[in-house]
């Protein structure tokens, strides 16, 4: 083949599929994926691989699938793109080995991969040759389970990622999806009403809202694919490029000037919201939430302190008055295992009541979803940190990392309460049968508060701190200050946890 040839050859390639379908993904607000990777790189990095793959066939421009190398902020990531300008994104055997290959890349080089997806799954006609071998689709799926934890994969999402493509997003670190676009199915809605019955439609039963509130499944509701793109790179801002580095620090900022001894109610009734308390404790602007949509209870997310990266995990009253349930339990469970993946040190700000009761999550493996999040708080290795903000009751406070949990430091502020229950639930445990046998309302109502006062007496903050149950009461101006000097000092602790090859989590 000579110069001009060749050339041409090139220009087709790179143009992806044809003009009407480029011009559909316009009218839907649809990037190029080229113009997505240019978008979301240093200028000038993307180095491809796999140009020419099934470049003989008619209308399989690269297979649909374009992969490489660039960097982002001037660390190496590898990146793949669907251009679902090509049969809809859809895969064949060589759109399958190219994944394999850039996954298997990223892993052997230790740099994050990132995922822009935007395809219909695999092409059926295609089958035999992409779907059962040892290079088949299931390789790539087994190739993200063995880069997971070893280096950071985020995934954004443009468009469908469908049947058992649906899974290349579900074993990324965290998911964006760009709202009316985006969608994640096993299924498709004709599928769903030919095998059981129901009407639906792709955005009622997996679009980006659904998924970002309902499921979990995805982290981040973008209202564009800028913003998605923005979310990718703010999110590998925080991690390292591999589990044997340190996340990378930043510049020292103040936090912003939020009155945190005044943020929080004296009474435990009054809710307060925990996101406004991290973010005046944390550097400014650098609180990065994850799943803000979902599990609204608990909030999490990567902090600044001084510069350097912090998960927080923190109890918000706003929701549901801050009590654990089965979505929140994953939640932090996901999370925490991310941060001790990638070596970010945790901080536990806690309110928290403790676990829902009830019929209703009794069925839904409460149970089961708490002993999975007490689980990887255990098995985390990293520094973490447990902060008492206001109240930490029965298993809440083993599910925040609590003294018997082996955090580096159990901080509490004056307010701090800890406990198996409230006061009030308590004297009403103890005293249930003695209070209905007292029929003056005021005899009532004087032993009750003589009961409630003898409890807070008994579970009083300074007592616990005699007990070396906390190893600090602290202000709340100068918590951040504490949190600075205890991280520091924990920087280099030994993370072994147990001799094994691995635990059964109560999954």
């Amino acid at each position: 083949m000579d110069s001009e040839a060749l050339a041409a050859v090139r220009k087709r390639v790179l143009a992806g599929g044809a003009e009407r379908y480029h011009a559909a993904n316009a009218a839907k607000g649809k990037l190029f994926a080229r113009e997505r990777i240019a978008l979301l790189v240093d200028e000038g990095s993307f180095v491809e691989d796999g140009l020419y793959a099934n470049s003989l066939a008619d209308g399989l421009p690269a297979d649909g699938v374009i992969t490489g190398v660039a960097r982002i902020d001037g660390r190496d990531v590898c990146v793949m793109a669907n251009d679902s300008t090509v049969k809809a994104g859809s895969w064949g055997a060589r759109t399958v080995e190219k994944i394999i290959r850039t996954i298997e890349r990223a892993y052997r080089q230790g740099v994050p991969m990132v995922y822009l997806v935007d395809s219909a799954g695999a092409r059926i006609t295609d089958q035999v040759d992409l779907f059962p071998g040892p290079r088949g689709a299931g390789k790539i799926f087994h190739n993200q389970v063995k880069a997971s934890g070893s280096i950071p994969q985020v995934c954004a999402l443009f468009g469908p990622s469908a049947a058992g493509g649906a899974y290349i997003p579900a074993f990324c670190d965290v998911v964006a999806m760009v709202e009316g676009n985006a969608s994640m199915y096993l299924g498709s809605d004709r599928m769903v009403e030919m095998v059981t019955g129901e009407k639906t439609t792709l955005e009622a039963m997996g679009g980006a809202r659904v998924h970002c509130a309902e499921s979990g499944v995805g982290h981040f509701l973008c209202k564009t694919e800028q913003d998605a793109l923005d979310v990718v790179r703010t999110y590998l801002s925080y991690l390292p490029s591999n589990w044997t580095q340190a996340p990378p620090a930043a510049s020292a900022a103040e936090p912003a000037g939020i009155d945190l001894a005044g943020l929080v109610p004296a009474s435990e009734r009054q809710a307060f919201d925990m996101r406004r308390y991290v973010k005046g404790l944390v550097d400014q602007n650098s609180y990065f939430e994850i799943q803000a949509l979902w599990a609204r209870e608990l909030t999490v997310g990567f902090a600044r302190i001084n510069g350097e990266v912090v998960g927080i995990v923190g109890n918000n009253s706003m929701f549901k008055g801050g009590v654990l349930f089965v979505d929140s339990a994953d939640k932090a469970t996901r999370f925490v295992q991310l941060c001790d993946a990638f070596n970010v040190p945790l901080l536990f700000l806690t309110d928290v009541p403790g676990f829902m009761v009830g019929s209703a999550v009794e069925k839904q493996g409460i149970i089961r979803h708490g002993a999975k999040m007490i689980t990887a708080i255990s098995e985390a290795t990293v520094p973490k940190i447990c902060v008492v903000v206001r109240k930490a009751y029965g298993a809440g406070l083993y599910a925040m990392a609590g003294p018997g949990f082996e955090p580096d430091a159990t901080i509490a502020l004056p307010t701090a309460k800890i406990a198996v229950m409230g006061a009030e639930a308590a004297v009403n445990a103890v005293y249930a049968n003695k209070i209905a046998a007292i029929e003056d309302p005021d005899e009532r109502a004087a032993f009750v508060a003589e009961r409630r006062a003898e409890y807070e007496r008994d579970i009083d903050i300074m007592r616990l701190a005699s007990e070396l149950v906390v190893d600090a009461v602290v202000e709340p101006g100068d918590l951040r200050a504490e949190l600075i000097r205890r991280f520091a000092a924990a920087r280099t602790k030994e993370r072994a946890f147990s001799r094994r090859r691995h635990g059964v989590t109560p999954v």
